[in-house]
């Protein structure tokens, strides 16, 4: 099997997609105007997808409280040094910057909405790049 997509109750998913599309280059595949406005934002593979939306049936999470080593979106970076000052001019704040031994980089940043996003430079390759 393979995932299909990450799904996040979010306060404010319009707002939050167009941050997304605008700031990480997210593309919305399918989104809807009207509640629970269901948007799918797809990654520039095309293969990887998530679904924010605003479902009055379920609690929105509370991001800023969720440690970022609880949750977090990840996102590969050539120069994460560089997109993190981008995205912090766009509204994100820093929450660390850290090398690992062996030469990844991993810098941990919040969304305007406290959903923690990682921007991962990856010495080594985890999956193989078809």
């Amino acid at each position: 099997m393979k995932i299909e997509h990450l799904a996040l109750n979010v306060a404010d998913p319009l707002a939050m997609a167009a941050w997304y599309e605008e700031h990480l280059g997210l593309v919305a595949v399918k989104k809807m105007h009207e509640s629970p406005f269901m948007i799918f934002l797809a990654d520039d593979s095309g293969k990887i997808m998530i679904e924010i939306y605003q479902n009055p049936k379920a609690s929105v999470l509370d991001f800023r409280s969720l440690d970022p080593l609880k949750l977090h979106l990840a996102f590969v970076s050539t120069d994460p040094g560089v997109d993190a000052q981008r995205l912090k001019r766009a509204g994100a704040t820093e929450v660390s910057d850290d090398t690992l031994p062996d030469g990844t980089r991993l810098v941990m940043l919040r969304d305007p909405w406290g959903l923690a996003l990682q921007l991962v430079k990856r010495a080594k390759d985890l999956l193989p790049n078809p």
